[in-house]
């Protein structure tokens, strides 16, 4: 009898259907086991074989799991909110709902069609009004714990996509979903304030199982800096300017300074200010005004990216004014310069040439003092006219400190600031508060009110959810596409029941995806994101799987949510994801990242039309290590096919007699099977299954007991 994959596939598929194979229940006692896949977005394009390789993956791990007793929680959703849904939309006036619904409706068929063993009864959507109450409900108790607020600051603005963009969200300098060079505004908008848990977010890294890479990611996010904030003073007043001294303003002023090297304070030549930086009108004396408006202007049109650019060309303009050096008095002339970003550190640095290429390159373009404070060790040599010396050393020129090595001179200055005065110790982290307004339509709306005598108040919960309209235009204005919806815009201030207004702002989409997880366990709850009880039999997730490009944007926010949720009283953990695995990309047969330009993209329907969905599981899980990128072969496919055939070949031969030799390299491959599972090492799996059946196949007779072990082996892997 042939191997008639289609027949077979619709025959189990029906059956798993009809018995609601997958589906779990919260039984007292059991085992339990939470295993996630990062929930896709559903694109137009359906699925592709990247998905397939990490779905195929956790099925395997869930199934195996299940048949040696355990209750695994293996659920699938749909991370529905999103620009892509809203640009269709602007294109074709199709609305986002419509074409998110056709979206999910061909996932879940293609899901289904792979033989993946998801609850389906807990299928979610993240632009289900039943959902995105639970996300209001989540951004109100922040808002209500002084964890979310409002704020003016330059952020990154998309021209392309019309809307503000999360640091996370800019690649290169340009917006990762339309790859228009981003620049930077100044608006008010909602962040939630992951810096409050920056520390703990960092020593949380040490419990968890993830891979080291995406760990590093994170530290190197958070950012964690430890140094000195020095207070640079003004003269009284009076500055220096081209026609001598002249009284700019009457207080004294104080420009803050961090630096993570106070070892090469007396090196310090000038100091730089942002741009932006609010002393800079106040400061720039009238003879430099006309050159300072005209290099801000100019800034304002650059992204963050071509600012800080090492290989750029520094340029800056003296503003007029001096501060003093804390330590020696000295008339420290102060700058601007496009390179020092406002919303990094204080929005000031001071300038070392000597001991730093940026500072070098700027002081040697407009002649300013090169001052070694640093020397190389005994023995090592340095030529300063060359360029900087930015390594560890023995202070000189920089009085009572010379001769200190840098670490000790760090200590020392820092006790000499604080004891004047002048500066303290202090940690500063590179991560900034998270941004999640969204001038687009296609998203959670947040639930606020404004009231012109009241301010913003939250949305009662007995209100939400706050849902979308649906008479909106899509077109992005730079504002958000609610503002022109009276029906959604004109409300009651629930505090004093005057005319009042709805935020008309969306959260940015990552809010939405940072507690999803935690929806699986409970997902028809009318009354609580979750019952605790639910959340308590599953949670923590104990294996998610997806791709290691969310190291710093999905996974990081999870965490912040999670830490946040415990500190609130509705979580037991703070880590969401106790063990973590990233897929490799599937690459093209020509061993490039696949895209339709390239005309190399696999589309996975039309594998399992041909070879089976058994084939397609099993030659991704063979290609290679689970989390190397790895190209896409047909003709590997084509093997796994035949391997396939000859177990189903076996199955005809199979008859009652005993083999010891056999029955030993069976419990063989059960036995490394069953490690290498454990382990995640699919291929390697995959290659004792096929050492093992090369020598049933040389059998005339297949002992039965044997087979029937082998396949149940294999079932996980080819399931139909």
């Amino acid at each position: 009898m042939a191997f008639d994959h289609q027949k077979i596939e619709k025959k189990w598929q029906q059956i798993w259907e009809q018995n609601r194979v997958g589906e779990t229940k919260e039984t007292p006692g059991a085992d339990a086991l939470y295993y996630l896949i990062m929930f896709p977005y559903p694109s137009g394009a359906g699925l592709h074989v990247g998905h397939v390789e990490s779905y195929a993956a956790v099925d395997i791990l869930a199934r195996m799991k299940r048949m040696q007793g355990k209750n695994v929680l293996f659920p699938i959703g749909y991370d529905a909110f999103g620009l892509p849904a809203e640009n269709y939309a602007v294109k074709t006036g199709v609305h986002p709902a419509e074409t998110t619904q056709k979206a999910i409706a061909t996932f879940h068929k293609q899901m289904q069609s792979i033989g993946l063993s998801f609850d389906w009864s807990r299928e979610i959507s993240t632009a289900d009004p039943s959902y995105y109450k639970w996300t209001q409900r989540l951004f109100l108790l922040l808002y209500q714990n002084d964890l979310a607020y409002r704020a003016k600051a330059p952020v990154n603005w998309c021209n392309g996509c019309q809307t503000v963009l999360a640091n996370e969200q800019v690649v290169d300098g340009k917006c990762e979903r339309c790859s228009t060079v981003v620049i930077q505004k100044e608006l008010e908008q909602w962040f939630f304030r992951i810096t409050k848990y920056a520390d703990r977010l960092l020593a949380g890294l040490d419990g968890i199982d993830w891979p080291e890479k995406i760990k590093a990611m994170q530290r190197n996010w958070i950012g964690r800096s430890e140094g000195v904030e020095i207070e640079f003073r003004g003269l009284h007043g009076e500055m220096t300017g081209e026609k001598g001294r002249e009284r700019v303003h009457e207080a004294e002023f104080s420009i803050p300074v961090f630096t993570t090297r106070p070892d090469t304070l007396f090196g310090v030549s000038y100091i730089v200010l942002a741009p932006e930086h609010p002393l800079v009108d106040e400061l720039t004396t009238v003879d430099n005004r006309d050159a300072v408006v005209a290099y801000r202007d100019a800034a304002r049109k650059k992204s963050e990216l071509e600012r800080t650019q090492l290989e750029k060309e520094k340029s800056g303009v003296f503003i007029g004014s001096y501060a003093r050096h804390p330590l020696t008095g000295e008339e420290v002339p102060i700058w601007i310069s496009d390179y020092v970003l406002m919303n990094y550190g204080t929005g000031a640095v001071m300038g070392v040439p000597a001991h730093d290429e940026r500072d070098f390159a700027f002081a040697g373009r407009y002649a300013l003092p090169v001052r070694q404070v640093i020397a190389p060790p005994a023995g090592a040599e340095h030529d300063f006219h060359a360029g900087a010396y930015t390594d560890a050393g023995v202070l000189v020129n920089s009085d009572a400190f010379d001769g200190q090595t840098s670490d000790q001179a760090k200590t020392a200055i820092a006790i000499e600031l604080e004891s004047n005065n002048k500066g303290k110790r202090v940690v500063r982290y590179r991560v900034r508060d998270w941004l999640v307004s969204r001038q687009r339509y296609w998203g959670a709306p947040i639930p606020i009110v404004w009231c012109e005598a009241c301010g913003a108040q939250p949305v009662p919960l007995k209100d939400l959810p706050v849902e979308l309209p649906r008479d909106v235009d899509f077109k992005p204005t730079g504002q958000s596409p609610l503002v022109d919806s009276k029906a959604f815009h004109d409300v009651v201030c629930p505090k004093c029941g005057t005319a009042a207004r709805r935020e008309s702002d969306t959260m940015d989409t990552f809010v939405d995806s940072s507690w999803y997880y935690l929806r699986y366990c409970d997902p028809h709850n009318a009354d609580a994101f979750a019952s605790a009880d639910n959340v308590k039999y599953w949670a923590p997730v104990d294996l998610y799987v997806g791709g290691a490009e969310h190291a710093v944007l999905h996974l990081l926010y999870s965490r912040f949510f999670a830490y946040a949720l415990h500190d609130l009283g509705y979580l037991e953990f703070e880590e969401p994801f106790l063990k973590l695995r990233n897929q490799g990309l599937i690459l093209g047969p020509d061993g490039e990242k696949m895209s339709k330009s390239k005309g190399n993209v696999i589309n996975p329907d039309d594998v399992v039309a041909e070879y089976g969905a058994d084939a397609i599981r099993l030659y991704e899980m063979f290609m290679g290590p689970l989390e190397d990128a790895k190209p896409w072969s047909t003709e590997g496919v084509v093997g796994v096919r035949r391997f396939l055939e000859k177990v189903w070949k076996l199955s005809e031969r199979v008859g009652d007699g005993h083999d010891d030799a056999m029955t030993r390299l069976v419990h063989k491959t059960v036995k490394k099977v069953t490690e290498d599972l454990d382990a995640m090492k699919f291929n390697t799996a995959i290659a004792q299954m096929m050492t093992c059946t090369n020598a049933l196949s040389e059998l005339d007779v297949v002992p039965r007991e044997g087979f029937e072990m082998f396949v149940r082996v294999l079932a996980p892997f080819a399931p139909h």
